[in-house]
């Protein structure tokens, strides 16, 4: 029996794929009851304190709803509020919040703050999303995989575009873990950390999986399960990576081409926000400077029936929910 009580969760190095496995189960089944329209909250009377440094849309919505189902109250502290690392140190505002909450989400900027607050906080803190994981993405992706394929071990995915920091780095690791192929298919001036490389080798030699880094688009989409990308320029970087960034990733752009070698089985994820269009002020922005329409995947992509973007966004929430009823 897996118990995670107690447990804070900061990205899936520090997981066995039983307890990965038993995380995506419990997504699974909260998502069923709520279909069902069976109440959850059997946490009523805890709470929760979301530290969002860097804002966001479905990790924000994701915590809150699911806290509400459970039954919990939550407090958002966004980064005009957050004394955290400011006039707070991150070890007394762990020792602070969790004296108030029952668990406390961050979500920010580098991996090694959200440990420091585990590190001086007494009650489980959860990964929102770091510039190295973003581990609630994980679960939700693998719930995504699961429910459209009917298991992960053995899945094939590639990744393309920027693979230096969080997203690239959680796939690999989730992939390594679960006994699945991840790819990373970009020019090798964006390749993962070595380091990171080679203990995910390491992982994924003890469960079947395997990890390939190469900067050929055909070679690296033929026939895999699952295509996946995310936005070229994360949130924070400055305005002149743009140019730098869709000069050395337009190749590497998601498109029919692609998914067509991939295989119509395939399947489209991205974990949002996308720049499929000009309907956002920074896709109009590029538009404008670059003459661009489509950035890390086409319109026709996003929107066709293989894309799964949008229950994989929903699954967010189940996923969160199942992250907290578990350690809590």
């Amino acid at each position: 029996m897996v118990d995670l009580k107690g447990r804070d969760f900061l990205k899936l190095l520090d997981f066995t794929p039983e307890e990965i496995t038993y995380l995506v189960d419990l997504a699974a089944e909260l998502k069923d009851k709520k279909k069902k329209g069976i109440p959850v909250d059997t946490l009523r009377g805890k709470n929760v304190a979301l530290i969002f440094e860097k804002t966001s849309t479905r990790t924000r919505c994701a915590f809150e709803v699911a806290a509400h189902d459970l039954g919990m109250g939550c407090t958002y502290l966004d980064p005009t509020v957050s004394q955290i690392g400011k006039k707070e140190s991150i070890a007394d505002t762990a020792r602070v919040l969790a004296g108030m909450y029952e668990g406390i989400e961050y979500r920010g900027y580098g991996q090694e703050i959200v440990e420091e607050l585990a590190k001086y906080s007494k009650v489980p803190v959860w990964n929102g999303l770091t510039n190295e994981f973003h581990p609630t993405q994980m679960i939700a992706d693998l719930l995504t995989i699961k429910e459209h394929f009917g298991h992960v071990d053995g899945i094939r995915l590639t990744y393309m575009g920027d693979a230096r920091y969080n997203m690239a780095n959680s796939l690999m690791v989730t992939c390594a873990k679960m006994g699945m192929h991840f790819t990373a298919c970009t020019t090798p001036k964006y390749f993962p950390n070595p380091e990171l490389v080679e203990q995910c080798k390491a992982i994924a030699a003890t469960t079947g999986g395997s990890i390939t880094l190469t900067d050929d688009v055909e070679a690296g989409t033929k026939n895999v399960d699952v295509v996946y990308t995310d936005v070229w320029v994360s949130m924070g970087e400055p305005d002149e990576i743009w140019e730098e960034r869709i000069h050395d990733l337009s190749p590497y752009q998601v498109n029919k081409k692609v998914m067509e070698n991939a295989g119509e089985k395939a399947v489209f994820l991205h974990c949002l926000p996308a720049f499929h269009d000009l309907k956002t002020k920074i896709g109009a922005q590029m538009a404008e400077r670059f003459g661009i329409t489509e950035m890390e995947v086409t319109d026709e992509v996003f929107e066709s029936a293989q894309s799964l973007v949008f229950e994989e966004a929903e699954n967010r929430m189940h996923s969160i929910k199942a992250v907290m009823a578990a350690t809590l």
